[in-house]
């Protein structure tokens, strides 16, 4: 029976509570009527699984889309998805392995903006641009920074004065050279706050840190910040975005305490190895850009401080990245981020 290949629920509870929310993200595609499509793909395709890799650990934001992506195929065609999870070294595990695999249209990225960091920080070996052909745009959401109870802070005023003489520690998603942590290092020069940035490999492992003790604060999509703040156990500082959230009403941007345009965003999306027969990133671009505009998946999303990203054709998507990655190689650039991501 075709299917989505999905994860026991095992490990400890956050694990277990994003688990959750990853399939419950699944059901609702089901539930948006995704047999309805009745989209035209290339004759004979898919033939054999569907791999989506994925640059983050389960129940991270990048993960949750993916495999939200996978079922939308899956309903759409009976096919056989696999996410495959490689997260570490900021992404580029998942895309390096993707870069280098068979353009057949059997193995697709789905990440984030971290994709056009690797290429601007040159950490991969690839241009982005060149490696990879875009399909479809999903998502896009503000990330959150998320606090221990036990740090003193209450906003960003009171953090950027605690830490002139205290040492605070930071996590952010993916490790060095995510969004994240070059969205803390741009804060950090722009404030003049003094924050120690230590890598995780996903959200999911951050957040237990957080809640452990071990970081004061992590930086986090909005999809695993919504989940984390429910527990109790972490608060939310600030929001990293360009506006408030309909999830989080009373939480404060960056820029509403202090610093007018600061935003830090993620804006996921489907890549596939340059070369991909094109009717096959056509039709995927379909099925996909079609659902994540049903009112069902944008109530959802919403729900977690997320929204579905514009619509776009594949040569559009291709254009906005291109616009993307500039203003990212301007940002790294700035930070002189190159010096201190090997």
């Amino acid at each position: 029976m075709p299917r989505t290949a999905m994860l026991a629920l095992e490990g400890t509870p956050m694990n277990v509570r994003l688990q959750l929310r990853t399939r419950a993200l699944v059901a609702l595609v089901f539930s948006c009527g995704a047999v309805a499509f009745a989209q035209e793909r290339p004759a004979g395709y898919p033939s054999k699984p569907i791999r989506l890799v994925v640059s983050v650990a389960p129940g991270a934001g990048g993960d949750t889309m993916a495999r939200a992506v996978g079922k939308i195929i899956t309903d759409s065609w009976k096919a056989d998805i696999v996410v495959d999870n490689r997260p570490g070294a900021g992404g580029t595990i998942a895309s390096e392995l993707v870069a280098k695999a068979t353009p057949d249209g059997y193995t697709f990225l789905s990440l984030g903006s971290s994709l056009l960091i690797q290429g601007a920080t040159k950490r991969a070996s690839f241009h982005p641009l060149k490696a990879f052909d875009p399909v479809v745009p999903t998502s896009m959401q503000p990330y959150i920074l998320l606090a221990h109870p036990n740090l003193p802070v209450k906003s960003i005023k009171e953090l950027i004065a605690h830490s002139a003489n205290h040492k605070v520690t930071y996590a952010g998603s993916s490790g060095i050279g995510s969004m994240p942590h070059i969205g803390m290092s741009r804060f950090a020069k722009l404030s003049g706050a003094k924050l120690q940035y230590i890598p995780y490999k996903g959200s999911a492992p951050s957040i237990i840190a957080l809640m452990g003790g071990e970081i004061h604060m992590a930086a986090t999509s909005s999809i695993a910040a919504t989940g984390a703040i429910r527990t109790g156990k972490v608060r939310a500082l600030a929001n990293l975005g360009p506006t408030r959230v309909a999830a989080l009403p009373d939480l404060p941007t960056v820029a509403e305490q202090g610093f007018p345009g600061f935003s830090v965003t993620n804006r996921y999306g489907l890549q596939a190895p340059a070369g991909t027969p094109r009717a096959i990133l056509l039709a995927i671009n379909r099925i996909v850009g079609e659902a994540m505009h049903k009112p069902e998946m944008v109530k959802f999303l919403a729900a977690s401080g997320s929204q579905p990203n514009e619509r776009m054709t594949p040569d559009e998507y291709r254009a906005a990245m291109t616009r993307e990655y500039a203003e990212i190689e301007e940002q790294v650039k700035e930070l002189d981020l190159k010096s201190i991501i090997k």
